[in-house]
Order: structure tokens, then sequence, then C-alpha cells
């Protein structure tokens, strides 16, 4: 198995790709014979051979920028800037339907059924649009759009639930999507994935006092889908600006 890809280290912090389909950590919800090959800290852990703590997770599916802590104390600083809300987070998704230039989200979610209602805040900007001559139900073609997101809150599947309560689900997403276009993408470009990408993560280092950015790149297969989509000018997230910084 190739080494995860570090994306920033130093003697506090080191922050690595994670890839789709891999657990940040093990977890009540996650089967116990998951490979460890599939467990981020864990293979991270051996790769430095030095134990690390996760400071957030990303879904399973979604792929990107990941943050850990080398120490104790350096994980407990980071995670009161996730925990207040003051570390920004783009991400980049392929939704359904044409989404509005730009947006606000605010709408309250629940961690689970039984669990109370918190605020949950998610920004949004249409970078492309693409029609495809393939008939979907009563539709002769799809239609679907590039978007940059910035979430700022932090709930479980944040954006994943706000892209389906505006009825532009993310493609790819088997729990809050649509079947027949998630379908229509394997079909078609062989996309399997959840098209939902980390891609940059900005903090102030407690230490040194310094604002931190941290670029995840698209893995090969699906800066080849946004080419083929038209959206080659987006292969590479850490060029874009931003919505907000």
């Amino acid at each position: 198995m190739l080494p995860l890809l570090i994306l920033y280290q130093d003697d506090r912090y080191v922050a690595v790709d994670k890839p789709a389909g891999a657990l940040v950590h093990r977890t009540t919800l996650a089967p116990a014979d998951v490979p460890t090959g599939e467990i981020v800290l864990q293979r991270l852990r051996d790769q430095l051979r030095h134990h690390v703590y996760p400071i957030h997770r990303l879904d399973r599916a979604t792929s990107g920028v990941l943050l850990f802590a080398r120490d104790p104390e350096a994980a407990r600083l980071a995670c009161t800037q996730f925990e207040t809300h003051t570390v920004y987070k783009r991400y980049l998704t392929v939704v359904r339907g044409y989404i509005a230039d730009e947006g606000m989200i605010d709408y309250p979610l629940q961690a689970a059924p039984a669990e109370p209602f918190q605020s949950a805040i998610t920004t949004f900007r249409r970078l492309g649009t693409v029609e495809l001559a393939v008939p979907v139900g009563r539709y002769l073609s799809a239609r679907y759009s590039l978007v940059e997101v910035v979430p700022k809150t932090g709930r479980i599947h944040q954006i994943r639930k706000h892209m389906h309560h505006i009825f532009h689900p993310i493609i790819g997403d088997t729990t809050h999507g649509e079947g027949r276009h998630n379908q229509l993408f394997r079909d078609h470009f062989n996309s399997k994935r959840l098209l939902l990408f980390a891609t940059r993560l900005r903090f102030t280092h407690p230490f040194s006092g310094k604002s931190i950015v941290i670029d995840a790149p698209l893995d090969l297969p699906s800066q080849q889908l946004l080419t083929h989509l038209g959206w080659s000018d987006h292969c590479c997230p850490a060029t874009l600006p931003s919505v907000n910084g």
C-alpha cells in the first residue's frame, strides 16, 4: 500500500490527503474487521512511527485535507479552534441540477434522530454547470453544477444534508443523494465515489500564531472526470479564489 500523502508537517502537527473510503479512526459504528490499511490514524502512526491525535473528521466517503496533532497539548489547542468554528474549510463538490450562483444555507441539523437540533450554516458558490444529453427519469437530459462549499459549522454530514435540503444532492451520495443520478455517473464515467473533496484547511497555529493554509489535490480519476465535464480550470482547487478568503 502506498504511503499517505503528507500535505503539511511540523513538530506539532501533520496533515495528510485522506483517501476516499478510508476511516479516520475506528468508532463504535465502524465494523471491527475494517483492515488497518483503511484506518488513516493507524496508517499515519505506522508511517511516521509516532503517535498522532485526530483533530477533526471527514466522512469515510470524502477525501482531502485531514489534520492530526503530534501530542495531546497540540491536539487540545487545535480542537478548540474547530469547536469555536474559527477554522476555515473549503470543499469542492458536484451536485444535481443548476444551483444558484451563490448562497447560504442556515438549516439546523441533528446528529441522530433522538439528538437535539444544532445550528448549521453552509455557504456555497457555483463554479460551473454542464448539461448531459442523457435521459434521467422524465427528463431528456441531466444537469449538474460544480460547487465550492464552505461550512461555517461542523455537523455530521453537514454538507451532504444541506445540499439535499436545497434539492441539489451530491453525486455519489448513497444516503442523502439521488440514485438515478449516481447510477448515471457510474455507468457513463465509472465514477463510484462521493464527489466531495476537502480541498483547503486554514487554521491559526497555536504555538507560532501564523496562519497555516493546507491544500489537497484531487485524485487523478476525479481530475479526469472534471476535465471530461468541461471543468478543467477547476481541477486544481488550491488555485481557486475562495468564497470567504
